[in-house]
């Protein structure tokens, strides 16, 4: 499972949301507010859009559809 850490109104989120669909990684990818948890305010405000996987490897933008399925393969 994937996360990508976003917020509303973010036109790079959802660049990077086009790109997880694009790779075929929607289904396995669940999105997370910022805005929701003060952790990942904390950690995120000014980093995202960011992807991470279960065993915390980040893949921060900005990314190509190249880069993405790469580190997404590394899973």
């Amino acid at each position: 499972m994937l996360t990508l850490f976003h917020t509303e109104g973010c036109h790079l989120c959802e660049q990077a949301w086009a790109l997880v669909e694009q790779a075929g990684l929607a289904s396995k990818t669940r999105q997370c507010d910022i805005m929701e948890d003060e952790r990942w305010l904390s950690a995120y405000r000014v980093r995202i859009p960011v992807l991470r996987d279960e065993a915390g490897r980040e893949l921060g933008w900005p990314f190509t559809l190249a880069q993405l399925t790469a580190w997404a393969g590394h899973q």
